[in-house]
């Protein structure tokens, strides 16, 4: 519905197959096939707390492979910093964990703890790094483990993780990634086939931020039609501004063919523009498919439902319904419209660049950098 040539979209599909092909498996397996080297990922992140359990392939230390075997979230808002969004993170991150334990059998020293840079981010923007420390002790006090660690991970190091564990390792060097997160937006692309050189790409906005920034200007009018103009007025201003000068400075349009975008929004979006491509870990998109999108997301919502995205499709099935069912349980209207827009304005700016570029939505990629700071910590 939303491309209009599907020419166009193979024979881009066909340009990075080898992207797809490759990209690590995000099948749902049974736990009991792998058991031996499953490990579980927990991430507070700014929208809430995140549980992935992966089974780590005998080829990890050379190229991250890996399995999903979970992945599951707690929405609580932490990076709201109330006293009603502290107690739901530490109740999601707790049952998460017990989930893992229980549920899944997995050993506490394979369970690894963890809070993003987008809430290191926000805390410090907010001067209350202070509710982090808070967070983790309370973890630790309930889940009775006082010397448990629970790492804070810096911008950089999420970036490079995640280029780690997302882009496949042919196509490691001439990718750019963009992970679109709750709190931020990071990435960046290798330098010179070094994987410690990294020329880093960072937003101090994501899907939550611009989502709030846009909140707040709303007042005593709450419709979608003054959502989307405040959405607009908050994107052209400190948004826009770090947007032109990240990609300038990046100069990543010299050294780059493929832009890769994850993160909820880039799974959301992908899911809702391609239903039928429910089986493919990667999709392209332009930046005109953007646009007319985000129309659709403001103008004719309803047209994004499972039962009318999906009426047409021949091979309609259960696993499409469920997924894109999925995307509106972990994403309203309001945080859909500020999540696609910013992935707008970012393509925006690479696609003004006189190289034609080709971007790409990558949707399993929820698990890309947990995974890959799961395989860091196990194989050091």
């Amino acid at each position: 519905m939303l491309c209009n040539s599907f020419k166009r979209f193979f024979i881009l599909q066909f340009t990075f197959v080898l992207f797809v092909l490759q990209l690590h498996a995000q099948t749902n397996v049974g736990i009991k096939n792998y058991e031996p080297s499953v490990y579980a990922g927990i991430e507070v992140g700014s929208k809430g707390v995140k549980l992935s359990i992966i089974e780590m392939g005998k080829n990890a230390t050379s190229n991250g492979s890996f399995k999903s075997v979970k992945d599951t979230s707690i929405n609580s808002d932490f990076i709201s910093f109330t006293p009603a969004s502290f107690t739901a993170t530490v109740d999601g991150l707790t049952a998460l964990y017990n989930m893992a334990v229980n549920t899944y059998n997995i050993p506490t020293n394979k369970i690894y703890t963890v809070v993003s840079s987008g809430v290191k981010g926000q805390a410090a923007k907010e001067n209350n790094l202070a509710a982090i420390t808070k967070l983790s002790d309370s973890f630790r006090a309930k889940i009775n483990e006082p010397n448990r660690v629970v790492d804070v991970i810096d911008i950089k190091d999420e970036a490079i993780l995640s280029h780690i564990g997302i882009v496949p390792e042919s196509r490691r060097y001439s990718t750019f990634l963009i992970d679109i997160g709750s709190g931020n937006t990071k990435g960046g692309y290798f330098r010179n086939g070094n994987t410690n050189e990294m020329k880093l790409f960072t937003l101090n906005w994501g899907t939550k931020t611009v989502a709030n920034a846009t909140e707040k200007r709303l007042e005593d009018d709450k419709s979608i039609p003054n959502y989307k103009k405040q959405l607009m007025r908050v994107l052209a201003g400190e948004p826009n501004n770090e947007i032109i000068y990240a990609v300038n400075e990046s100069d990543a349009y010299n050294m780059n063919d493929y832009f890769a975008f994850s993160g909820g929004i880039a799974w959301s979006v992908a899911t809702l523009m391609y239903p039928e491509l429910i089986d493919n870990s990667v999709v392209p998109v332009t930046y005109n498919d953007l646009v007319k999108f985000n129309e659709t997301l403001s103008t004719n919502f309803n047209s994004l439902s499972a039962e009318n995205l999906l009426k047409n499709t021949p091979t309609k099935n259960l696993m499409r319904i469920a997924e894109v069912e999925r995307v509106h349980k972990v994403f309203d209207q309001k945080s859909l419209m500020a999540g696609a827009a910013l992935l707008q304005n970012i393509i925006r700016q690479f696609e003004g660049t006189m190289e034609k570029k080709q971007f790409f939505l990558v949707k399993n990629g929820q698990v890309g950098w947990i995974s890959a700071y799961v395989n860091k910590s196990v194989h050091p």
